[in-house]
């Protein structure tokens, strides 16, 4: 089962593995919608992309919209008259100990890694069950297996995620549902840190990483395989890293 001709929607398109999977997938034949909320990367990935003979469209993305997740799969329905694929990948990582109570961290931590992925699931699952078909792809991360210290709200939204996708694929007969952890990947997901010595661990734990293309290739191996086959999840991860 080809890519070729899929119409697929990004979120987080702006950078790391959004951006790197709308290029991966765009690269295989797929007509990519790509979102975020800084547009100016989009125009410039989108203008990129078309140059390469893809097709692709951006829109203006806030994920803890539910308004403005639901009006961009139905700009892409409304383009291309489907939607093959949603992969909802926008997340932040703003980590701290809980004892510095960066309260509003973790609130948006819970909006955009949680409510989110929601709001991708309530836009394209209306979408999925006029077609009678449809993937769901949620990214997660490897912090749903275990919490580490500063990590703990983080870890607990992935969690939420890994559950949220397992459970629409066992509520659904039609939608695939693929959960994707990556472990260290190249990313500005570090850069939202903003306590100080968390951002030093962090740095240097992440020195190890893999390229957000890897995942980008993971995504497009679940996207690929033939009808009636659901790869429900796929962890990638840097050689040898925990």
């Amino acid at each position: 089962m080809s890519i070729q001709g899929k119409i697929i929607a990004v979120t987080g398109a702006s950078s790391g593995i959004g951006e790197a999977t709308a290029r991966e997938l765009a690269g295989r034949g797929a007509t990519v919608i790509v979102g975020a909320r800084r547009t100016e990367r989009l125009e410039k990935l989108v203008a990129e992309l078309r140059a390469e003979g893809a097709t692709a469209e951006f829109q203006a993305l806030d994920v803890t919209s539910r308004e403005s997740v639901a009006d961009f799969v139905r700009f892409a329905v409304e383009r291309f008259g489907k939607l093959d694929v949603i992969v909802n990948n926008a997340g932040l990582m703003p980590l701290s100990p809980l004892s510095a109570l960066k309260v509003d961290e973790w609130d948006r931590m819970i909006d955009v890694n949680v409510k989110g992925v929601l709001y991708g699931v309530a836009a394209a699952l209306p979408v999925f069950e006029r077609q009678g078909y449809g993937h769901v792809i949620n990214t997660s991360s490897i912090a749903t297996y275990w919490p580490i210290p500063t990590a703990a709200v983080y870890c607990a939204t992935k969690a939420a995620v890994n559950f949220i996708t397992e459970g629409l694929r066992q509520e659904s007969k039609f939608v695939r549902a693929t959960i994707i952890s990556p472990g260290v990947t190249e990313s500005e997901l570090a850069h939202t840190i903003t306590h100080e010595a968390t951002a030093q661990f962090i740095g240097d734990y992440r020195k190890i990483s893999i390229p957000a293309d890897a995942i980008a290739r993971a995504i497009a191996f679940a996207v690929e395989q033939p009808e009636g086959v659901d790869v429900n999840e796929i962890v990638v991860r840097p050689l040898a890293a925990n």
